[in-house]
């Protein structure tokens, strides 16, 4: 069999998975936000931290909690590195340095999981199980609150209140992820991920030396890494590691956890909207920009530029034996598609043109289908700019599921969507402009600059992933994209969270003769061009720098 024609069967074998799991998942996730229950697992938990369940809130409160306990996780984690060198299993591994302390709590936290450390030789298994696992499930559930909560906003009407925070993420760890979870490292050890707490141990003799591997709960870590869109390893290699991501199979499981709540969210919209149909066209705008990226990052990868490529079918490089090109290319385009940032290939060494397209995945916001929840408040967004742009051309106030987009609702709209770039390309410029962080390239020219606008691009769109050729374990970038992770993370929850609130204060608009159908083929279309055209007016200058110049130079 072909290299080609195993990425196009595998490719073909995801979407077939993914078709599956869309009806029950999606409504299961529409039933559990939805209800009135609440489980005495939960009850603990309201119990424990002090939180009545029952409280609608509105839209103010429903911000302070998030980032009451966002702040709290963050003060938590970083106290956790800090005391590392007097805690049980810590493997014999000090402190965390501050700075790399406060990136790592920032960028967990933030459901980010940028790695400036190597995950074997610096985290124990008390701060891998009790501090970045536990931020794992906790910042996915977050997400998926907020964006259940920007849903309320449209299913409710002459009301400001969104729901309660406390219950919509508790339920979000208890009922979904937890479970999901489960099952998934059941399947992820049945594959050979390694699931223990040993030690520091030799596994053989290298060149006349020995080299040396710890183990840890890794298949359980590697589940809710994917499946909550983190994308932080156990080991530096990530998912290339063989004990995280040992066969092509475990490869193509962990991308279906990826997409698979991301793209089932979009049912759960339809669902608690009382219109599927609206839910299939926020499905069909990201499946058709995740399908569009996948085979245009396979051809850039298989195409022959020379001898050594026709030899190997393909741009080898940086990619393991195990998966190949195709597998390889499906998983680089998941995850920075999303915001998940594993990696089961060296981002660095792909085309140049193919860096190109991980660069532009992110800096579309990550919304196809993108984070647990920032994927779809996030193309929620970007309906309602598409609506407003419709409603211009045609000269009529803008309306999107029965509510008007007036002058109120749009400014949140374009604050949100103007807080990333600014964050990326502002940090971008002082990092090229400055010495000491532009020592930290291992690469020179457009590949170089590229190494840092990647950097900040997938700090501020909480990615995670890295092109690998850069030494991001310096004060400058631990701090500078520590606060890029924390403001890309939380500033736009502030602009979604007040616009649904915006919205269940309105009354619904009954729909005439003139209301834009958003639930058409050509409304898809409107919103596929509005995210390139918006993303490529914003980032094309700096992409022409780095991997479009690397690309038309090779």
């Amino acid at each position: 069999m072909s290299p080609v024609l195993a990425g196009v069967l595998q490719l073909l074998a995801l979407i077939a998975a993914l078709a599956l799991a869309y009806r029950p998942l999606g409504d299961y996730m529409a039933r559990v936000y939805s209800s009135e229950k609440h489980y005495k697992p939960e009850k603990w938990i309201y119990k424990a931290i002090g939180a009545n369940p029952t409280a609608e809130m509105r839209w103010p409160a429903y911000l302070r909690g998030v980032l009451a306990f966002s702040a709290v996780s963050v003060l938590f984690l970083y106290g956790l590195q800090r005391a590392q060198g007097i805690l049980p299993g810590s493997l014999g591994f000090q402190a965390i340095d501050p700075d790399q302390a406060f990136n790592t709590a920032a960028s967990f936290v933030a459901n980010t999981n940028w790695q400036s450390y190597y995950g074997e030789q610096a985290m124990g298994h008390v701060v891998q199980t009790g501090g970045l696992a536990v931020q794992n499930f906790v910042s996915a559930a977050v997400g998926m609150a907020v964006a259940v909560a920007l849903v309320r906003g449209f299913s409710r009407s002459r009301t400001g209140e969104l729901g309660n925070f406390w219950a919509d993420m508790v339920r979000g760890v208890v009922r979904i992820l937890l479970p999901i979870s489960v099952v998934g490292a059941i399947v992820l050890v049945a594959c050979g991920a390694i699931q223990n707490f040993a030690g520091i141990h030799e596994v053989g003799q290298f060149m006349g030396g020995s080299q040396q591997w710890n183990g840890g709960a890794v298949a359980s870590q590697e589940v809710i890494k994917e499946l909550g869109t983190n994308g932080g390893g156990y080991f530096n290699a990530n998912s290339a590691h063989p004990f995280e991501n040992p066969t092509p199979f475990s490869n193509l499981f962990e991308v279906f956890l990826i997409l698979v709540i991301p793209f089932a969210l979009t049912r759960t919209f339809g669902r608690m909207v009382g219109n599927l149909r609206q839910g299939y066209a926020i499905l069909a705008t990201m499946a058709t920009i995740w399908i569009g990226f996948t085979a245009l990052m396979m051809w850039t990868e298989f195409a022959h530029h020379g001898p050594a490529f026709d030899v190997a079918g393909g741009a080898m490089e940086g990619k393991e034996t195990r998966f190949g090109i195709g597998a390889s290319a499906i998983f680089s385009v998941a995850t920075t598609l999303t915001s998940t940032g594993a990696v089961n290939s060296f981002h660095s060494s792909y085309t140049g043109l193919g860096g190109g397209i991980q660069l532009l995945g992110m800096q579309l916001g990550e919304i196809a289908p993108g984070g647990v929840g920032s994927g779809l408040y996030g193309m929620l967004i970007m309906a309602i700019i598409a609506v407003f742009i419709a409603g211009l051309m045609v000269g009529r106030t803008p309306e999107y599921l029965g509510k008007k987009i007036g002058t109120r609702e749009i400014k949140f709209a374009a604050c949100y969507i103007l807080i990333t770039p600014a964050l990326v390309l502002g940090f971008t410029a002082a990092a090229m402009a400055l010495d000491t962080p532009a020592n930290s390239m291992t690469n020179t020219g457009a590949h170089g600059f590229s190494e840092i606008l990647y950097a900040y691009t997938s700090g501020a769109n909480n990615n995670g992933s890295a092109f690998a050729g850069l030494n991001a374990d310096t004060q400058w970038f631990n701090s500078t994209i520590g606060i890029a992770m924390l403001l890309g993370r939380f500033l736009p929850m502030v602009f979604v969270l007040a616009l649904a609130g915006s919205l269940a204060e309105q009354k619904p608009v009954p729909e005439t003769a003139g209301t834009l159908r958003t639930d058409k083929p050509l409304y898809t279309g409107l919103l596929v061009g509005t995210i390139l055209i918006v993303t490529g007016l914003t980032y094309f200058p700096a992409l022409a720098l780095g991997p479009l110049a690397e690309g038309l130079a090779s």
